[in-house]
């Protein structure tokens, strides 16, 4: 009996302990891993940003984005890049210019 209160107590232990850092990761925001957008849900929204940016191509997209529900990053033809921020909705709601545009790269 003793044998399997251990194992018990184990398996909690280590529950509780997977569950911790399932919590301190949600909490923290998980940066390090950018859900990409797919299905329906991508199409939709990269129709919206480019036709929102004049043009261009998507060369990113993210879902839970700190801005927006969706991020859609579009690179224009002359080479520089815009995220456009969209609702849940796939309204618009920003649009910011990258900070690194073509012409600072070296």
């Amino acid at each position: 009996m003793r044998r399997r209160t251990r194992w018990i107590a184990a398996a909690g232990v280590a529950i509780a302990a997977i569950g911790g850092g399932t919590g301190i990761a949600a909490a923290t925001g998980g940066d390090d891993h950018d859900q990409p957008i797919t299905g329906d849900a991508l199409t939709r929204a990269s129709a919206v940003a480019v036709a929102h940016a004049g043009g261009g191509r998507v060369t990113g997209s993210e879902v839970g984005d700190e801005e927006g529900y969706y991020e859609v990053e579009v690179t224009l033809p002359d080479g520089r890049q815009v995220d456009v921020h969209l609702g849940r909705d796939f309204g618009v709601l920003t649009t910011k210019a990258d900070q690194d545009t073509a012409g600072d790269r070296g």
